[in-house]
């Protein structure tokens, strides 16, 4: 059985850092491609950052240089690095795991596994 756990949220103010981690088990596939979305209240779930078992990675537009994927095949953890938070960084975050080539094209769907998020706030 595939568990995700993410942890590593919090509060912060404007401009700070948070560094989240996902921790993955049961993943037993040679192949997958790792992805952080978030979801503000209110809004749809969004894509943040992806990387694959290749170590490729892909960001939204709106987050390049700021936000940086990372994974530790070692310890089976995936990481998001967040730099200079604003207010619009606030949102629950998810980490997600999926089968599939370039999970990057095709949004939440591509993805059969989910952590049950961390909640990231950043006030002014």
């Amino acid at each position: 059985q595939v568990q995700l756990v993410e942890s590593g949220g919090g509060s912060v103010q404007t401009g700070g850092s948070l560094r989240l981690s996902c921790a993955v088990s049961g993943y037993t596939y040679s192949w997958r491609c790792m992805g952080w979305f978030r979801q503000a209240p209110g809004k749809e779930r969004e894509g943040v950052a992806y990387i694959d078992s290749d170590g490729d990675t892909n960001y939204a537009d709106s987050l390049k240089g700021r936000f940086t994927i990372s994974q530790d095949n070692a310890k089976n953890t995936l990481y998001l690095q967040m730099n200079s938070l604003n207010p619009e960084d606030t949102a629950m975050y998810y980490c997600a795991a999926s089968r599939k080539l370039a999970c990057w094209d095709g949004g939440p769907m591509n993805f059969a596994y989910w952590g049950q998020g961390t909640q990231v706030t950043v006030s002014s």
